[in-house]
């Protein structure tokens, strides 16, 4: 009798379903929030090409802030700088939890979110420094960024039944962009390095650490400990976003073992993000997006003046081919080494078409370009229609692909919602053997 043919490795392998439904619950927030993201873009769009648009300009350079600790910034500064803090820290306390309760924490499931996330960097830098980068240098990072919300804004409406393993694998990658979008900022796009407030930042950081990691929760102490660190980060001259992830990193994600361990509820770290994804979502994204995206076109001749800047067709090309050859690539090679195979129903159409939504790069994208050409630039502008001509194409592009596998993906959510024993969890999650790659 011989033996039965051993499996492949799952390329994307589903998790168990308390960590699905966590994710679910992620997902269905940030959709909310990119719905949000989409009308303060639309509005600044309108307002901005209107015959008040000099409204809209006053309105983003308005001042507000104390002179003396050089923090009279405008208000399209504060978004900037401010309520993007909010943004990554909740994207450091998800990649916390990630590498340290999640599917990051196990090489093999990690190997192909992250190949795909590197991908999708060096695959759209490398393009624009082949069509833009002899003229704009600094502008190679703009096109390397995932907008999660604004891609789940569009995955709600096209790819509603999207299986899970797709849904995880897109949230995964992006939360991996994130980090390397962070740092990308953190190291090229830092001037004036000043080491006094920089050290000066550690201290309160590690009070904030301290106080966490003893479970503490009192806003009263530990809002002015962030404050005060994100002061210093900005005025140290690195990102004043540096301080949001360096902040959630200090976090603690399992309860130790006197708070009852892991199996006494969720730790702080989803504790947080429970009080500030809505805040972030539903606030930070879509005010920083109402006052960065709003650029006056001047209509066709405008927009062809733009689109024909190499620093403009650089971003565009990143946006809508390097990143999903990037991200299709990388994919292809770990499964190629692995010998990792896709689940059953699923095919590589299916991540072409979640590769195609991963060109959908709009807040972090909107501030490198801010940060390589200054806010209000003239190439600053061309960014912007840069940034948004490539976002939509990408979700149109994307729209295509997973509207042409929309019956496979019903077929994949039927079984993976059969629960024959009513005990509200799905079958296909119960006693599933691990087939990560």
């Amino acid at each position: 009798m011989t033996d039965a043919p051993r499996r492949r490795p799952s390329l994307l392998p589903r998790r168990s379903w308390g960590e699905t439904s966590r994710i679910f619950g992620i997902l269905r927030r940030e959709t909310v929030g990119g719905a949000l993201l989409l009308v303060g873009a639309l509005l600044a769009l309108i307002w901005s090409n209107s015959p008040w648009a000099d409204g809209y300009q006053a309105l983003r350079d308005l001042r507000l802030g104390p002179a003396a600790l050089h923090l009279d910034l405008s208000l399209a500064t504060w978004a900037a700088d401010g309520l993007l803090a909010i943004f990554f820290f909740v994207a450091g306390l998800e990649l916390k939890r990630e590498f340290v309760a999640g599917d990051l924490r196990d090489p093999r499931r990690a190997a192909v979110p992250v190949a795909a996330a590197m991908g999708g960097v060096l695959v759209p830098a490398l393009l624009y420094h082949l069509i833009a980068g002899g003229d704009a240098p600094r502008g190679w990072a703009i096109p390397t960024a995932t907008d999660i919300a604004f891609a789940l804004a569009v995955l709600a409406v096209v790819g509603r039944f999207l299986p899970a393993a797709l849904r995880t694998f897109l949230l995964t990658l992006a939360v991996v962009d994130d980090l390397l979008a962070i740092v990308i900022i953190a190291v090229f796009y830092t001037s004036d390095l000043a080491v006094g407030p920089l050290l000066g930042a550690l201290v309160p950081l590690a009070v904030f650490g301290l106080l966490v990691q003893r479970r503490v929760r009192s806003w009263w102490l530990l809002l002015p400990l962030a404050a005060v660190t994100w002061v210093l980060m900005h005025e140290s001259g690195v990102h004043a976003t540096v301080a949001g992830v360096l902040l959630a990193f200090t976090v603690p994600v399992v309860r130790s073992r006197a708070a009852g361990g892991p199996d006494a509820g969720p730790g702080l770290a989803e504790h947080f993000e429970h009080r500030f994804r809505p805040l972030s979502a539903g606030v930070a994204v879509p005010v920083f997006a109402f006052l960065s995206a709003g650029v006056t076109v001047g209509g066709l001749a405008g927009l062809a003046t733009a689109l024909t800047d190499r620093v403009a067709v650089g971003i565009v090309v990143g946006l809508v081919l390097g990143k999903p050859i990037g991200i299709m690539a990388a994919t292809w090679l770990v499964s190629r080494f692995t010998r990792a195979d896709l689940d059953e129903g699923l095919n590589w159409l299916d991540v072409f078409g979640l590769a195609l939504l991963g060109g959908i790069g709009f807040t972090v994208s909107l501030l490198i370009g801010e940060l390589a050409f200054g806010l209000g630039s003239e190439r600053d502008d061309h960014v912007k229609v840069a940034v948004l001509t490539g976002s939509l194409l990408a979700a149109g592009l994307a729209t295509v692909i997973l509207r042409v596998r929309s019956r496979a993906y019903r077929r994949v959510h039927e079984a993976e919602t059969v629960d024959r024993d009513r005990d509200g969890v799905p079958d296909v999650y119960q006693a599933q053997p691990d087939r990560s790659a």
